[in-house]
């Protein structure tokens, strides 16, 4: 796979400083590569890319028409790759695992109201709801592209395990909240995992790529 990348991401691999985390960078933009030249019926080394100002990632060159548009995430040997024709997506993908301050993290970056529902859940269910609301938020501000211009704690998201992935409320972007609907991805277990889309009228598929 890395024979496949551009120079930029072999420097960016190159920068890592743990194998492992070289390797995931490697294995994630590698697929990426392989995923949409399918797309676009083009070899993988033909797919360029270009980034927002936020480092947001789009295609460099498409045809008239494509319209594709992309997003990927990836945490501890799992990736998630999301793309869509003509409206624009984001995706998080986290593995949930204790944190000795989640509830000071949360309080740092959730809204006040937010931070009230972890509270008063179990214990064994707070990581959960927290990284929920994580994969949540990352996936909306991934979606928007302007990165951490909207601070975190600007909107809510849903929280709990079974209660359908929503953005009820946002103090400054009111009109996102009928714009980009959210929708909980179930990967594999020990993960959680959402998507942002701009629009309704949805149909989602899913695959397990094994290139």
């Amino acid at each position: 796979m890395l024979s496949t990348l551009s120079a930029d991401e072999k420097e960016r691999a190159a920068r890592f400083y743990f194998q492992r985390d070289r390797e995931h960078f490697i294995v994630a933009r590698g697929a990426l590569r392989a995923i949409l030249g399918r797309y676009l019926q083009r070899d993988p080394t033909r797919v360029g890319f270009r980034y927002s100002p936020h480092g947001k990632p789009a295609l460099a060159m498409e045809a008239p028409g494509e319209g594709l548009r992309f997003n990927i995430s990836h945490s501890h040997g799992l990736a998630l790759c999301a793309v869509t024709r003509g409206r624009e997506i984001g995706v998080d993908l986290e593995r949930v695992r204790s944190i000795a301050n989640l509830e000071q993290i949360a309080e740092r970056f959730f809204s006040p109201g937010e931070n009230a529902e972890p509270r008063a859940l179990p214990a064994r269910v707070k990581a959960e709801a927290f990284f929920n609301g994580w994969s949540r938020k990352e996936a909306y501000l991934k979606a928007r592209g302007d990165g951490l211009s909207l601070s975190l704690d600007q909107f809510d998201v849903s929280l709990a395990s079974g209660e359908p992935a929503r953005l009820p409320r946002n103090q400054r972007e009111p009109r996102d909240v009928g714009r980009w609907p959210l929708q909980e991805l179930p990967p594999v277990f020990g993960y959680v995992a959402a998507l942002a889309v701009e629009g309704h009228g949805l149909q989602i598929r899913g695959w397990q790529w094994n290139g």
